[in-house]
C-alpha cells in the first residue's frame, strides 16, 4: 500500500487515504450512568491505550503539556457524549499563557483527537519556577470555547467563557453555571503510566426535577440528593481514574451503588484525526504561487499534520495555487 504521505502518481486532490496512523477503538471508553429516581446524570470516560496512541505521538512536548492535552480530549468526550448532534463537538482554549492554544475536538461517533501549542521559551521560564504548573499558568488569560458544529447546513453553536480557575475542571464548572446555568462536577486526571498515556474524566449534572425523578421528592430532597452525589464523586483519585485494571461499571458502583446507580449504553471511541493529504492540497493551493516557493526546499513543501504529528510532502510542482489561477 502507498505512503499517502508521500507524493504518488494519484493528484493529491483525490488521495483520501488514511495515513499510517493507529487504527485503535475502545469500546466502552464512554460509560453513561443515572442514579434512579434522583436528578443526577453523568459519564465516565476511560480513553485507555487510545491515550497513549494519541498523546503518544507528540513525544516532542513537555509532559505538562501532553497532560493538558489529555484532560482535553478525556473531558471533550464526555462532554460530546451527552449531546444529540452529527458533526464535531470541539473544546478550545486560548490564552497568552506558554502554551497559547488547546483543541481538542470529537465526532458524533466518537472519533477523537486533540492538539496543543506550547511556545518553548515561555514554557521553561514557567517550569523553572513550578515543575508542575496549573492549567490556568499554562494558558494564561484567555477564553474557553465549547462548539458544536453540525456542518454548512445547519446552525453553529458556541458558548465562549473567560478562562477562570485553576484547573481545566474548574473552568468548565465556571463556563456550565454561567453560561447555561447548569450545575455540574467535573474530574479529569491523566498521567503517563506503567502501560503508557491514560487519560479519564467523571463528569456529573444536576437535572431538571422531572422525568425519571421520584415524583415525591420536593425541591429539598433533590438538592440533597444532588449534593450527596456531589460528595460521593468528591472521593474519586487520580489513581482510580487511570487504573485499567478497575473497571468502569466497577469504579462507578464503588462510587454509587447505595444511590440507585443505573447504567447506560457505553460508547464508543476511536482515533480520530482527520488529515489527508487531499485537505492538506486544498489547504496548500489557498496560498500564492511566490509563498508556495518560499515554503519549498529542494523542489518539496512539507506540512505537518498538528493531530497526528505526521509529515505530507508535496512536489512544489505537483501544487498548484488557486490565486495563480486566477
Amino acid at each position: 500500500m502507498t505512503d499517502p504521505t508521500l507524493p504518488s502518481a494519484t493528484p493529491a486532490f483525490l488521495n483520501h487515504d488514511r495515513p499510517p496512523v493507529p487504527d485503535l477503538v475502545v469500546p466502552r471508553g464512554v460509560q453513561p450512568f443515572h442514579l434512579h429516581l434522583r436528578p443526577v446524570r453523568g459519564r465516565l470516560v476511560r480513553l485507555g491505550p487510545l491515550a497513549e496512541a494519541l498523546l503518544g505521538r507528540h513525544a516532542n512536548q513537555h509532559p505538562a503539556v501532553l497532560t493538558l492535552m489529555g484532560e482535553a480530549m478525556a473531558l471533550t468526550a464526555a462532554l460530546a457524549t451527552a449531546l444529540k448532534f452529527r458533526g464535531s463537538f470541539s473544546l478550545q482554549a486560548k490564552g497568552d499563557g506558554p502554551v497559547p492554544m488547546l483543541l481538542a475536538d470529537c465526532t458524533e461517533a466518537g472519533a477523537l483527537r486533540g492538539y496543543a501549542k506550547a511556545e518553548p521559551e515561555k514554557l521553561a521560564a514557567l517550569l523553572a519556577v513550578s515543575p508542575q504548573p496549573p492549567t490556568a499558568a499554562l494558558l494564561g488569560g484567555g477564553y474557553l470555547a465549547f462548539t458544536c458544529d453540525q456542518g454548512p447546513d445547519m446552525d453553529r453553536y458556541q458558548g465562549i467563557v473567560a478562562i477562570e480557575g485553576e484547573s481545566l475542571a474548574d473552568m468548565t464548572d465556571t463556563y456550565f453555571r454561567t453560561s447555561e446555568q447548569l450545575q455540574s462536577q467535573v474530574h479529569l486526571a491523566c498521567a503517563r503510566t506503567e502501560a503508557g498515556w491514560r487519560a479519564s474524566a467523571l463528569v456529573i449534572e444536576k437535572v431538571a426535577g422531572e422525568g425519571g425523578v421520584d415524583p415525591q421528592s420536593d425541591a429539598e430532597a433533590q438538592e440533597e440528593a444532588w449534593r450527596t452525589a456531589q460528595a460521593l464523586a468528591g472521593t474519586i483519585t487520580p489513581a482510580e481514574l487511570l487504573d485499567d485494571r478497575l473497571a468502569g461499571e466497577r469504579l462507578l458502583h464503588r462510587l454509587f451503588h447505595a444511590e440507585g446507580l443505573a447504567l447506560d449504553r457505553p460508547r464508543a471511541l476511536s482515533y480520530g484525526c482527520r488529515c489527508s493529504r487531499a485537505r492538506l492540497a486544498q489547504v496548500l493551493e489557498g496560498f500564492p504561487p511566490d509563498d508556495l516557493d518560499h515554503m519549498a526546499e529542494g523542489g518539496a513543501i512539507t506540512m505537518t499534520c498538528e493531530f497526528c504529528n505526521l509529515d505530507f510532502r508535496f512536489a512544489r510542482d505537483e501544487v498548484q495555487s488557486r490565486a495563480g489561477r486566477a
